[in-house]
């Protein structure tokens, strides 16, 4: 596609009040594909303004129209899903296959979720002698990552129009282009002026003028703990609620009644999509110490078919982050036995699937998140001994379980300080509530739960 030098506003493309743009580069071969405007805290407050004002008939609109234009929605990006494809993998880098399944296709069933719960989800009940109504928190602040550009906009923006409330959207820097796809999509599911509106910019600036301005109610983020924690303080100086979904360090518990192979190969496989580039990957895979060996060559084995099917990280300071987490394992004692540090290729910014075996729980590639596709294996010597270790990071957003049978995973499971865990391989399901414990972050997204972020709660007594 091509992009847009203007802000998508009160419904149409409006030219930014500053000079500044943002190049966005193909990570895989380093060229620069688009340029964006670099909005400033004057577009923002202009967004934010014009959000507040179309507030209160979005809010008075019927769920079922509410409904019936999230249904256009999800019609127009299912129409438009190969130039969705096509314009993520160009800006992410992703294979054009995992583009075509994950990043076009996961969206389009999130937004088809959320017309059915506009429809269906019950805005009033009755209480005793009270009626109590659910209502939109106002205006929101949505503000997403580059990893799943579209599906972090959906998840955050449908359901927020599923609520009645009106959004500001500051896409990642990285992959803006897919953001301008989206509002084109908004704008011709017929969504009113102003209820969504676009403002492309950096972080430090865009970002924090949309989680400091008095007119947002609500800022929904995507990204690092770090990060969160600054929003977090920024929003609760002016008691303004927030929904965080942020860091990960995934354990995949690998009991000895499991079928190991099936559960090392899936394990790989889950660190390995999206170039490692997933807050809730499994990094961390944990094994009995009888099975260990055989593990860590299953591993080996996998990562090493990888080699040419994952595509690059993001750009230039994300391999720079990653190859240096791995210089880093190497200097604390872990075994590599898959990939490295090294390049694998002259251009583009890609990192070496990397697996590293005899990893404690005190090294920082056990402890910190990575963000690519390096994978570490744990040995553990009985199942408290596995607990302990799932449960010792500052994280709990995901996991998986592996045992003989269904009963016996989830039993460990349930003991895990974690807010989704797979069973045996569970598939995604975009209406179970994804978010995390502990400082993986705050709230929900997806489903019922995630559409219950964007409401507030007010009772009538008679």
């Amino acid at each position: 596609m091509k992009a847009h030098d203007g802000m998508y506003i009160d419904g149409e493309w409006r030219p930014a009040t500053g000079p500044d743009v943002i190049e966005v580069v193909n990570p895989a071969d380093e060229q620069v594909i688009g340029r964006v405007p670099a909005g400033t805290a004057e577009d923002v407050d202009l967004a934010v303004r014009v959000a507040r004002a179309a507030l209160p008939a979005w809010a008075a609109t019927a769920p079922a129209e509410r409904a019936a234009r999230l249904a256009a929605l999800r019609d127009v990006l299912a129409a438009r899903k190969d130039e969705i494809a096509e314009t993520v993998t160009a800006e992410l880098g992703s294979p054009l296959k995992f583009s075509q399944s994950v990043h076009a296709a996961v969206p389009v069933a999130v937004a088809g979720s959320y017309a059915e719960l506009a429809a269906t989800h019950p805005f009033e009940e009755k209480v005793g002698n009270s009626t109590v109504h659910l209502e939109p928190v106002g205006v929101v602040a949505a503000i997403t990552p580059w990893n799943y550009p579209l599906h972090q906009i959906v998840a955050k923006v449908a359901p927020a129009l599923a609520a009645g409330c009106t959004v500001v959207l500051k896409p990642a820097e990285d992959t803006p282009l897919v953001a301008q796809l989206f509002a084109e999509a908004v704008h011709e599911a017929g969504v009113p002026a102003g209820v969504f509106n676009l403002v492309t910019g950096l972080g430090p600036v865009a970002g924090q003028a949309l989680a400091e301005h008095p007119g947002v109610d609500l800022v929904s983020f995507t990204g690092s703990t770090a990060v969160g924690r600054q929003i977090g303080a920024t929003a609760g100086a002016a008691l303004k609620k927030v929904a965080l979904e942020l860091g990960g360090k995934s354990a995949n518990v690998i009991l000895p009644s499991a079928d190991l192979a099936k559960a090392v190969n899936v394990g790989v496989a889950n660190v390995m999509s999206n170039s490692g580039q997933t807050c809730s990957a499994w990094t961390r895979m944990l094994v009995h110490r009888d099975q260990y060996d055989e593990a860590v060559e299953l591993a080996a084995a996998a990562a090493a078919k990888y080699g040419e099917r994952i595509g690059p990280v993001v750009n230039a300071k994300q391999q720079a982050r990653v190859r240096g987490y791995i210089e880093k394992g190497m200097a604390e004692g872990a075994r590599l036995v898959a990939g490295g540090p090294e390049a694998p290729r002259e251009q583009g910014y890609f990192v070496a699937p990397t697996v590293f075996a005899d990893v404690t729980s005190e090294m920082a590639i056990a402890q910190e998140e990575i963000f690519g596709p390096v994978l570490s294996i744990l040995r553990y010597e009985d199942e408290e001994d596995a607990l302990r270790i799932a449960n010792g990071t500052v994280y709990g957003l995901a996991g998986a379980v592996w045992a003989g049978s269904e009963s016996e995973a989830v039993a460990f499971a349930r003991r895990m300080d974690t807010g989704q865990v797979d069973i045996n391989g569970g598939r995604f399901n975009p209406l179970a509530p994804f978010g995390g414990y502990k400082q993986s972050g705050v709230g929900r997204e997806l489903g019922s739960h995630g559409l219950t972020e964007y409401l507030q709660t007010k009772s009538l007594q008679f």
